[in-house]
Parts: structure tokens; C-alpha cells; sequence
């Protein structure tokens, strides 16, 4: 009951911070959306209630970006008791290093995949067609990154732990490639192979970085 109690207090601290820093952002949302989308120029919204709960989703993501600072310090003070010493010097490194990737992903969707992809996009517009792109749709395919970008990270957790090894991520390269691919067919804004392969493909670097850490690095 001890352990619920104390489990249950670090959870509402945690939705708290994530409720302020979404406040903070919302107060914000016209200066972040306007860098958000910069890359994309205008945008529109296909959906009456689009825009809404779009800029709701923002608020939300980056509030929960804002709190991340108390979010660990939550988990680190609810398992810190469980913890060996040589765990704590783990956890110490795994943390921000798994902010950091996160960061990584979106700095990378959002200065290589989207203008590179826009660009492509727009080559097709002429006099009598005009491209235009969705708010949800455009975002939807810039926050996925930040998620992708942590796929190293687990790996080397889960060989850590012994779940996986080296071994065992060589055979899978084959399911990898294939499931990258339908994941950017899940995640891309558009149905079109340029935009899966620019997602399918760091999904697959980050794969290979992750079985080279484990071979070579770990051991294992």
C-alpha cells in the first residue's frame, strides 16, 4: 500500500507539471506554431474543429516537453530506493541522453526530412494546381521523430538487461526494414514512397547504430 501511495503522489505531481507547462504553451502557441511551420509556409485546415484540437495537441506536447525536468525526478525518486549504486551511475547517463535523442529526432524531421519533402511536394504544383497542406497532418509528421529517435536507447536497455543480443538483432534486419517501411506508410502524411522512405530510413540507421553498440560495445 506504501509503495501505491507513494507511486500515486509522483503521478500527480507529474500530470501537474505536464498541466502547467501545457498552460505555458498554449500561452505561447501562436510563437510555436509559426516556428513549427515555418518550414511549410501556410497551411490549412480541412476540418472545422482541425485547428483546435491541433493547437491543443501542441500545448499538450510541449508541456509535457517543459515537465520532462520533473518527470524524472519523479521516477528517479520512486525507484531510487530499489536501485544499486551502480544502477543510479545508469540511470543518471540513460536520462538525459534519452532527451537529448528525443531532440535529435525532431531537430532532424525538422530541418532535413520536411524541407526536403515539401520541396518535393511543391515541384508538382502548377498555375492551374495548387498544393495544399494540412495543419494535422503536417504536424503528425514532425512529432513522430522525437519518438523514433529514442530506438537506440531501448535496445541498448533491453541487451543491457539481457533480453536481447547481437545475435538476435541480426536476424531480425529483415522483419526491421519491413516494418520500418509500414510504419512511414502508418505515420507519413501523404501515400506516396518519397515520404515513407524519408521515415523508413533513419528507422533503419538507428536500428544498425543500435546493433553495432550491442555487438561491439556492450558485447553482447
Amino acid at each position: 500500500i506504501a509503495h501505491l501511495e507513494e507511486l500515486r503522489k509522483r503521478l500527480i505531481y507529474s500530470i501537474v507539471a505536464v498541466a502547467v507547462g501545457s498552460g505555458v504553451a498554449y500561452f505561447y502557441i501562436d510563437e510555436i506554431m509559426q516556428y513549427l511551420t515555418a518550414p511549410a509556409g501556410k497551411l490549412y485546415y480541412m476540418q472545422p474543429a482541425e485547428a483546435f484540437f491541433t493547437y491543443l495537441k501542441i500545448a499538450v506536447f510541449g508541456g509535457f516537453l517543459l515537465a520532462l525536468p520533473v518527470i524524472f525526478y519523479e521516477i528517479w525518486r520512486f525507484i531510487l530506493p530499489a536501485l544499486t549504486v551502480r544502477e543510479r551511475k545508469a540511470l543518471l547517463l540513460i536520462v538525459p541522453l534519452s532527451s537529448l535523442l528525443f531532440v535529435v529526432g525532431i531537430a532532424f524531421s525538422f530541418t532535413l526530412v520536411l524541407p526536403a519533402a515539401i520541396r518535393f511536394f511543391i515541384g508538382f504544383g502548377t498555375d492551374n494546381l495548387e498544393p495544399l497542406f494540412s495543419l494535422g497532418k503536417y504536424l503528425d509528421f514532425v512529432l513522430p521523430f522525437g519518438f523514433i529517435f529514442e530506438l537506440p536507447l531501448v535496445i541498448v536497455i533491453l541487451a543491457k538487461l539481457g533480453f536481447v543480443s547481437s545475435a538476435f538483432l541480426w536476424k531480425q534486419q529483415r522483419i526491421v526494414v519491413f516494418l520500418s517501411f509500414v510504419i512511414g506508410a502508418v505515420i507519413s502524411p501523404t501515400p506516396d514512397v518519397f515520404s515513407q522512405t524519408m521515415i523508413a530510413v533513419p528507422m533503419i540507421l538507428l536500428y544498425e547504430i543500435s546493433y553495432v553498440i550491442v555487438r561491439f560495445v556492450l558485447r553482447k
